[in-house]
C-alpha cells in the first residue's frame, strides 16, 4: 500500500490547498513560491507534473517568468502515489492534464498527514471546468483564485482565450496559442 512509502507521524495533520486561475495568472510561480518556504523550512518535498508538458522543460516545472524547480513527470496520477516516499509536501502543476484519479490521490495524501498543493488551470479555454479541478477545488481546504490582466481592456482576467483554430481539449502553448480575457472581452472575442 503505498501509506507505507509516506512519513507517516501521528502529530503531523495533511490538507490541500489549489492554486487556480487563468494561463498568464502567476499559478505555477505561486505553486514553486510555496514549495521553496517549504524546502527553506527543511520539509521534504517532493513535485510532479504531467508527462505531456514539455513546454519549457521535460523534467524541470517553469512558469512564464522562468522560475524554476525540479519535478519528476508522471504519465498519469496513480504514478504519484508510487512516488511519493517519505515526504512532508507534494506539489502538482498543470493539475488540469491529469486524469481524474487525482482527486482520490490527493485525498489520500492528504489523509495521511501530506500537505498537497495543487496549482492548475479551473477552465479550459471554453470557459467550461477543466478535468480534475473542479473537484479538487471541491475538497481542498484552501483555495486561491489568481487573475492575469485582460490584454484587451486591462480589467482582471479570468479566462484563457484560445487564439488559433485548434479545437483539441488540450493545446500546449503560451502567448502564440492564448491570451487571458475578462469575461466581457471573451464573450465579444467569442461573438
Amino acid at each position: 500500500m503505498f501509506l507505507e512509502n509516506i512519513k507517516q507521524t501521528t502529530n503531523r495533520k495533511g490538507w490541500i490547498e489549489v492554486v487556480c486561475g487563468s494561463m498568464f495568472s502567476g499559478k505555477t510561480e505561486e505553486l514553486i513560491r510555496r514549495l521553496k518556504r517549504a524546502q527553506f523550512a527543511k520539509q521534504k518535498v517532493e513535485i510532479f507534473k504531467p508527462q505531456i508538458d514539455t513546454r519549457y522543460d521535460e523534467v524541470k516545472v517553469v512558469s512564464h517568468q522562468g522560475t524554476e524547480i525540479h519535478s519528476t513527470p508522471v504519465p498519469a496520477s496513480s504514478n504519484i502515489l508510487l512516488l511519493a516516499n517519505d515526504v512532508d509536501v507534494i506539489g502538482i502543476d498543470e493539475a488540469q492534464f491529469f486524469d481524474m484519479e487525482l482527486i482520490n490521490v490527493c485525498n489520500q495524501l492528504a489523509n495521511s498527514g501530506v500537505r498537497v498543493i495543487v496549482a492548475g488551470l479551473d477552465m479550459d479555454f471554453k470557459g467550461q471546468p477543466f478535468g480534475p479541478m473542479p473537484g479538487l477545488l471541491a475538497i481542498a481546504e484552501y483555495v486561491t483564485k489568481v487573475h492575469a490582466i485582460c490584454v484587451r481592456c486591462g480589467s482582471l482576467a479570468h479566462i484563457s482565450h484560445r487564439t488559433t483554430q485548434d479545437t483539441n481539449l488540450v493545446l500546449l502553448g503560451e502567448t502564440d496559442s492564448y491570451e487571458p480575457l475578462c469575461r466581457d472581452c471573451y464573450n465579444e472575442a467569442n461573438h
